[in-house]
């Protein structure tokens, strides 16, 4: 009878052992909201004790167990995540769409601008490194979770990845979105955050604002006339943090807005999670990306 119930016990015990093994194996690949293309941003999900890794680094993971990704202007077809687990690790292909992107030749900007003296680029090293200093945080915070509203109304003049020329010479691809009007319109904070940089006059850029939303995601603002908030102030969605101006190398009042993703190195990439206009959720082509950027532009 005693070896009846041991066996009994055995036989119970490898039987919770292979349920057990059979739920971890069970896990799904993560779910994703965003879109897969050049300069695209997702948001990922993952199941409870997963984390995940691209190229080897570590992604930041929140208490609900979400991660961002994001893709470069000239993101190859195919990208590999690993996903860790109690059982070890899987590897996952993700497609990615390739970008059309256009050509756009700006005149009548300062020549200063496109062809800038070696004082100038002292100036432009100098701000770049501000830049940089500001987008290398990699903060706890999760903001970007609840989605983006966009910082202006206006009619959008320049989008995501052109190929740029300034009075007839080719310069580096446009990584931002242009929005066109008045001086002093209301720019928006686009989603919450903390102010990570505020610089009243850049070389390239004007007026400039970086806004931390979390997880290496940031929002930058350039050309501004006026800045309303200040360094590590915390914002809201909504708030109005600047005003609309024409600094830096513009030719007329505008906004560029320029997202980006510092989820690895040198990784450029936008949100193309959903954007908020007039009430309505949607993916809104050309809302991509950014990068640590030489000419904030």
């Amino acid at each position: 009878m005693m070896l009846v119930c041991k066996i009994k016990f055995r036989v119970l015990i490898i039987f919770s052992y292979l349920i057990l093994i059979a739920n971890i194996s069970a896990s799904d690949d993560p779910k994703f909201v965003g879109t897969f293309q050049q300069g695209g941003l997702v948001l990922g999900q993952l199941a409870e004790g997963e984390t995940v890794s691209y190229k080897g680094k570590s992604l930041k993971i929140n208490n609900k167990n979400q991660f961002l990704l994001g893709f470069g202007r000239n993101e190859p077809s195919e990208v590999e995540i690993t996903v860790h687990d109690q059982l070890g690790e899987r590897n996952i292909i993700l497609n990615i769409a390739a970008r059309d992107y256009a050509i756009q030749k700006i005149e009548g900007v300062p020549q200063k601008t496109v062809n800038p003296s070696k004082e100038h680029l002292n100036r432009i090293q100098q701000d770049a490194a501000s830049v940089r200093k500001a987008r290398r945080l990699i903060s706890n915070q999760d903001d970007f979770t609840a989605g983006f509203i966009e910082p202006s109304s206006g009619p959008i003049t320049g989008v995501y990845g052109s190929q740029r020329f300034y009075n007839g010479v080719p310069k580096s691809p446009h990584y931002g979105i242009d929005y066109a009007a008045p001086i002093g319109t209301p720019v928006i904070a686009p989603a919450g955050g903390i102010i990570t940089l505020v610089h009243n006059d850049m070389f390239y850029s004007g007026g400039t604002l970086i806004l931390d939303h979390g997880h290496g995601l940031s929002s930058t603002f350039l050309h501004l006339s006026q800045i309303l908030v200040t360094q590590g102030q915390r914002v809201t969605p909504g708030m109005v943090i600047a005003k609309i101006g024409a600094s830096g190398r513009a030719t007329g009042p505008h906004l560029t807005s320029a997202p980006l993703c510092r989820l690895r190195a040198r990784c450029s990439s936008a949100p193309s999670l959903p954007v908020r206009r007039r009430g309505r959720w949607s993916s809104r082509k050309g809302t991509a990306g950014s990068r640590a950027i030489r000419e904030h532009e």
